[in-house]
């Protein structure tokens, strides 16, 4: 049956008694029936504007009986300004209004005028408006006007309530005369490039705010406040009168404005606040108002989420309205500042005007469709070009349909497009405006699939094309002179690569299977293989990048999880990759992959696993085979020439390192031998723990060294203290000395290091002693507060316990959603267990965590009591 438009059955209020309170319940009763309307279910978008009219009409209605009950003087005026001055009003926005006064009035000097206002604008609050006020003169007005752009832009959308109309006539004539459009136009375009700048330029967070991101509602304010403010019309039927948009744009514009608008009423509504940010916690919850609802595989598996379905649906619309918006924005100005230059040809389809590249006639891509992808190729390559006019993104917002599987096959597009891969600059902006324009996903069809598809598993971002895109810039900064100081050995690496579309290549495909089930890099590598053929890529070319697209987690995965002191690890990584060639090329995507997948997830020690992986891998392949006992006597050797300046007695190291085994030697760079050396040298084998932090020299956070007599909970007791001082663990390296000593260094990172860190580092020097001495039973972990995200995408906890290859270890795996205390947790099981850790790799990746630990322990060796230490791990992992 077809679904009732929003305006249908809207009773008209009844009459509103005088006093507050009968105006409070009338208003409540009034809003209620009209959001009544709001609640759905259905995704139909009629009537939207209609029910956010009758909400104004509703408060205006309030506002009036308010304001003749103030009584205040006749010449006053109540205006209505901002948002609710263009009529429509969300079910929580704020109702700006402007108590406009006659010249010569002040609050400041009549008291009882300040007193009537007041009362007004409290009985505002009471009846249950949230009103913002302001109460000014037209000379006032105009004054704060011309200082600052946004009560301008309040002031631009004003309508009279109530009061004098000749005072509020006077106020729009000399608003008008004041307001410079040109000024004005470039005041708001620099106001939407600093608020898209942090949304980081995309539409396509995870969690966007439909008001307020690249491609929301406030995108399409602004083109119709500088259209306004230039006189060239108040709405989009009236921009499409006057030729600064087509009808079939016209059209697109309310469709687009109408969901979104729909969306933030819906959130607003279900959120019982003002709420503009699909937020996890709503994104359900929105998308069944729509009626979309969970795909559910006949094994129970969820093939599609509704929450998909509907951000989905957002994000194309958002991408539409980010098209249309810069389409119109260089309309507009071309009218407030029409260019004297005579467009500069650049071949015979395209034109170089003022710096945007533009079409020679409207239908160029219709009647030649391989000129699509040279506008790119041009844009590209062709010095003073800056971006494109609003004639060719016109152009390629109508030839979308020409874009098909013939276009697709044409051997000229697959040369341009292989060109527009092995230029010498530009890939990444030429790659965004592909996508932004949708031409992108629509020559590369397996891309198009994953545009504006979210991640679902608790650290990336942003949406799989988006990330793609991340990954892409990143990779493309490292050849980039002015970006050498962001990482430097990457740089110095990519400065000596010969052919950088072979990573370019393998960016944009490394996750171009996501969501399909499988495994994604499997599937990737063969859609890779497939566009390289196609494309007359070389063959070893194509062989490296369906390398790099299949094992592009993998070099990630060893460095986080895997113990890279043992030969065994770096010899089995090495006989993977190869040769030098290969490894240098894994390593820049690996940095660039997760670089790309949030700003939470990267930090320097993630960094420096990654380079020693890479360099212990780099020398195997050099020819230098692995010698432990060489390796061994080359740091012992660095560590006591080191030594040697901290004026220690003469073989004062000698003590300490007599109980210390190959492992440690093999697991500790020089320094940290030296460090550990200094401060534990004279308490070798002492009765007391002994507790030493410092700033890491490897990144952010502290490095903290404890050297105590071996206790069965010793982990266990040392996790619980760094989680009740709000620290979060990154690695820890385990070791007992011969003595039976425990000599542990750990990892740890606090939002508070950086300023703190003198105060933080005495802190854990006092404390952590008392704690590792401290008898009775170990403490209940505390219940950590779980976050938003991963109370609406929660991800079922995994324990893994296999032998090591020698079958003398066992790997401990454990997967789950983070939250405060979880090391914890699984510590005080292992304790219970008796089990002896040896070396912990703890891996956070945005909400998630993935960590591997080396343990042994009598337990372990009977199939009963591993089954015990996995369901208890299990349900340690699950508390929540």
């Amino acid at each position: 049956m077809a679904e009732a438009p929003l305006s249908t059955a809207l009773a008209v209020a009844p009459p509103t008694p005088a006093t507050p309170q009968a105006i409070r319940e009338a208003y409540k009763r009034s809003k209620a029936a009209l959001l009544e309307q709001l609640r759905g279910p259905g995704s139909s978008t009629r009537g939207i504007h209609t029910l956010l009219a009758r909400l104004a009409r509703e408060c205006d209605a309030v506002l009036r009986q308010l304001w003749d009950a103030a009584g205040l003087p006749a010449g006053f005026a109540l205006v209505a300004v901002g948002g609710y001055g263009r009529g429509e009003l969300f079910p929580h926005s704020d109702v700006d209004v402007l108590v406009l006064m006659p010249d010569g009035a002040s609050c400041e000097s009549d008291e009882g005028l300040r007193g009537r206002i007041e009362q007004f604008i409290g009985q505002c609050w009471d009846v249950g408006l949230e009103i913002g006020s302001s109460v000014r003169t037209v000379d006032e007005c105009v004054a704060q006007s011309q200082a600052d752009v946004t009560v301008q832009t309040s002031l631009l959308e004003s309508r009279l309530l109530a009061g004098d109309p000749r005072l509020f006539t006077r106020f729009q004539k000399a608003f008008a005369a004041a307001l410079d459009p040109r000024a004005f136009f470039v005041a708001k375009t620099l106001e939407m490039r600093q608020r898209h700048t942090k949304f980081e330029n995309t539409p396509y967070s995870l969690e966007p705010n439909c008001k307020e991101s690249p491609g929301g509602l406030r995108d399409l304010q602004v083109i119709l406040w500088v259209a306004r403010a230039a006189g060239l019309g108040r709405s989009w039927d009236e921009l499409a009168r006057k030729g600064l948009a087509t009808a079939f744009e016209a059209r697109q514009i309310k469709r687009n404005e109408a969901l979104l608008s729909l969306i933030r009423a819906r959130l607003h509504l279900l959120a019982r606040r003002r709420e503009d940010r699909l937020v996890f916690d709503l994104q359900t919850v929105v998308a069944e108002s729509f009626g979309y609802s969970n795909e559910v595989a006949p094994n129970g598996r969820i093939v599609s989420r509704a929450s998909e379905v509907l951000m989905k649906r957002f994000y194309w619309a958002a991408k539409a309205v980010a098209q249309l918006n810069q389409i119109l924005l260089l309309n507009i100005e071309e009218r407030l500042n029409p260019s004297g230059q005579e467009p500069q040809p650049i071949n015979e389809r395209f034109l170089n005007k003022a710096g945007m590249l533009e079409v020679a006639s409207d239908d160029l891509y219709l009647q030649k469709p391989q000129a699509i992808l040279e506008t790119f190729l041009l844009y590209q390559t062709t010095v003073g070009v800056k971006g494109l006019s609003a004639r060719t993104l016109r152009a390629l917002y109508n030839a979308r349909q020409v874009m098909d599987a013939k276009f697709r096959r044409d051997p000229v597009n697959r040369a341009t497009f292989r060109a527009m891969l092995t230029a010498p600059e530009g890939i990444t902006h030429a790659m965004r405006l592909m996508n932004q324009t949708s031409v992108l996903g629509r020559y590369l069809w397996v891309f198009r699939r994953i545009v504006g598809q979210m991640q679902h598993d608790l650290f990336h971002v942003y949406t799989v094309d988006q990330h793609i895109l991340m990954v892409l810039r990143n990779v493309r900064r490292f050849f980039i002179a002015e970006h050498a100081h962001e990482y430097p050995f990457c740089s110095q690496l990519a400065a000596g690569w010969d052919r950088p579309y072979v990573l370019y290549i393998a960016a944009l495909f490394h996750d171009i299977a996501k969501g399909r089930g499988g495994d994604h890099s499997e599937l990737g590598s063969h859609e890779v293989r497939s566009f390289c053929r196609l494309h007359g890529f070389p063959k070893e070319d194509a062989a490296l990048i369906e390398f790099l697209v299949r094992e592009h987690l993998t070099m990630s995965r060893i460095a986080q999880k895997e113990d890279l002191s043992n030969p065994a690890v770096i010899q089995a990584f090495a006989e993977r990759v190869g040769n030098e060639r290969y490894l240098t090329a894994l390593y820049l995507l690996t940095v660039a992959d997760i670089r790309g997948t949030s700003p939470k997830v990267w930090n320097a020690w993630k960094g420096k696993l990654l380079e020693d992986l890479f360099r212990y891998t780099s020398r195997l392949l050099g020819g230098s085979a692995p010698d432990p006992d060489a390796e061994i006597e080359a740091r012992k050797r660095e560590a006591l020439v080191q030594l040697g300046l901290y004026a220690l007695p003469f073989e004062g190291h000698k003590k300490l390192w007599d109980t210390l085994d190959v492992r440690y030697f093999m697991r500790h760079d020089p320094g940290d031998i030296v460090w550990h050396t200094r401060h534990l040298a004279r308490h070798a084998g002492g009765p007391r723990p002994i507790v030493r932090a410092r700033l890491s020299p490897v990144g952010e956070g502290l490095q903290v060294l404890v050297y105590t007599p071996d206790q069965p909970d010793l982990f266990a007791r040392i996790c619980g203290y760094f989680e009740q001082a709000g620290f979060s663990i990154l690695d820890a390296k385990v070791h007992t000395a011969a003595d039976g000593h425990a000599l542990d260094t750990f990892q740890v990172v606090s939002a508070m290091v950086p300023e703190h860190h003198r105060e933080l580092i005495s802190m854990v020097e006092a404390e952590l002693p008392h704690v590792i001495d401290a008898a009775g039973p170990l403490p209940a972990p505390s219940r950590g507060r779980v976050s938003r995200r991963v109370k609406s995408f929660p991800i079922a906890p995994r324990v893994s316990l296999t032998p090591d290859e020698k079958a003398q270890r066992w790997v401990l795996s454990i997967s789950a959603s983070d939250r405060v205390g979880l090391l914890y947790s699984v510590a005080r099981v292992l304790a219970r267990h008796k089990i002896n850790l040896q070396m912990a790799k703890v891996s956070t990746l945005g909400e998630r965590v993935e960590d591997t630990f080396l343990v042994d322990g009598p337990e372990l060796q009977q199939n009963r009591r591993q089954i015990e230490i996995e369901t208890e791990l299990l349900e340690a992992l699950a508390e929540a």
